[in-house]
């Protein structure tokens, strides 16, 4: 349940009771929170508003005397009568019934909780993967939509498989990376994630399972669950996923794919050596096992480039390549790209088109503008040299109020740092008690539900100011519970 950016007004002659009373009166009566809709527990409310209890407690009562929510047994306290209900001859629609009844189930409650948290202004994000707003390049962007020498700016649909002219400066900019792919085997996706949803509906059935890294990213998101299909984990050491686990893995499973994030794996930050994609490589030849290739990280080395990516050394085209413009450029921009055999994007490409008609058209512009005028390469090294300042200031905060409770790995490059506690902390706990002192946090249960040891730390987002200060703050807690 969303509450937006509405807070109580403190400095109101309305009682706080009050306020909170018309406030969720408003959203019964004009249907947003219809008939049979749960109401947050008192105390998560109390701590959303940032009141006492008792004042939540007055507010739901006057709802209750008023005939809006009822407490029930076995469900909370719902919401039982709106305007509508009390005209209508007959009952409203139950949209809670539709909501469950959707195909796509909901995610994770904690990512939930992430996402809503996410849109605060007074957070302090210490997981989110995303560069912060000032690494962000707003002015060279605004420079290169305003004056671009491209000509190749269209606002109407693209072709099916995106741009041609943003294909051709990918098909070079791949090149680079020693992977030959042609404008005609490249699909413009809108970010990376949608390149998985189009591959989970269009290249697997329902019932198939995909393997993938323990931890990983993956897990965080439900796009295959909510295609029907199963993941399974493989495991991984500090070079990363194990190819002798992936053929009896593959066998146990039936699986059908193999998922992996090979350099500046999401959570870890850990890269796959050179000899480890080799083996890799090997075993999934051996397995006829194709591999999704998610390399959104790549370009954000900080120490030294990673090996070359197991695309470019893929003979027999086992290998679907996925990058994106969000980590470098701007999650907004919504970009990214799927690399293949061709009957493979063919196929994607012909459900992309039946799912959205192609991704935005101005902002295929302004990434093929990125790389065909040759900033792209400068704006990497400019970011590379913030990333790594803010590894390092993170690292020093780490060794300097961490050194004594947990232990974590120095990553070459990406976004993360993967802690690991040496504290038994029940994590749920400490994910509550850090978001109501404005820290928002990323446990490691998130990407490997069995984990009870980890938190995903990010450089990338807060400032150095906020990164020190939640961290600091953070070490208190955990030092608490100690």
């Amino acid at each position: 349940m969303r509450y937006e950016e509405w807070q109580l007004d403190k400095s109101s002659p309305v009682p706080l009771h009050r306020q909170i009373y018309d406030y969720i009166q408003g959203k019964i009566m004009n249907g947003e929170w219809p008939v049979g809709t749960r109401i947050p527990p008192q105390r998560e409310l109390a701590a959303r508003f940032q009141v006492n209890r008792s004042t939540v407690v007055y507010a739901l009562g006057e709802l209750a005397a008023n005939g809006l929510i009822e407490s029930k047994v076995g469900q909370g306290t719902v919401v039982v009568n709106n305007t509508w209900n009390l005209l209508a001859a007959d009952p409203a629609p139950d949209w809670n019934r539709y909501v469950r009844a959707g195909a796509y189930p909901p995610n994770i409650q904690l990512i939930q909780r992430i996402n809503q948290a996410e849109a605060r202004a007074d957070i302090i994000r210490l997981g989110t993967g995303e560069l912060s707003p000032e690494l962000l390049p707003s002015a060279s962007m605004q420079e290169i939509i305003g004056k671009g020498s491209g000509g190749h700016l269209s606002l109407g649909y693209s072709e099916p498989k995106g741009s041609r002219f943003l294909r051709e400066m990918l098909s070079e900019y791949l090149r680079s990376k020693g992977i030959s792919a042609s404008p005609s085997s490249i699909l413009i996706v809108s970010g990376a994630l949608q390149g998985l949803q189009l591959i989970s509906v269009g290249l697997l059935q329902p019932g198939s399972t995909v393997l993938t890294e323990t931890p990983s990213y993956l897990n965080s998101i439900h796009v295959f669950q909510s295609a029907g299909i199963r993941l399974a984990g493989v495991p991984m050491d500090l070079e990363g996923i194990r190819p002798d686990a992936v053929g009896p893995a593959k066998r146990q499973h039936q699986a059908g794919l193999l998922y992996t994030i090979p350099s500046f794996h999401n959570p870890t930050g850990r890269v796959m050596s050179e000899k480890r994609r080799e083996e890799l490589m090997k075993a999934a030849a051996l397995e006829r096992l194709p591999v999704i290739e998610d390399d959104v990280y790549g370009d954000l080395w900080l120490d030294a480039p990673p090996p070359p990516p197991l695309k470019s050394a893929d003979p027999q085209g086992l290998v679907l390549y996925m990058g994106s413009m969000s980590k470098t450029l701007g999650p907004g921009l919504r970009i990214g790209w799927v690399a293949g055999p061709e009957p493979v994007i063919d196929r994607l490409a012909d459900i992309k088109m039946q799912t959205d008609y192609g991704a935005s058209s101005l902002s295929q512009y302004a990434v093929a503008e990125w790389l065909s005028t040759g900033r792209y390469e400068p704006h990497l090294a400019d970011i590379r040299q913030k990333l790594k300042l803010r590894r390092d200031f993170a690292l020093s905060i780490l060794q300097q109020y961490f050194q004594d409770m947990a232990t974590w790995e120095i990553p070459g490059g990406g976004f993360y740092i993967w802690l690991r506690l040496h504290v038994l902390i029940p994590v749920h706990q400490l994910f509550e008690q850090a978001l109501k002192e404005g820290i928002l946090l990323n446990p490691g249960q998130i990407y490997d539900r069995h984990d009870r040891q980890h938190l995903r730390l990010s450089y990338a987002y807060a400032s150095l100011h906020d990164l020190e200060r939640g961290l600091f703050r953070l070490a208190g807690m955990i030092r608490a519970y100690r």
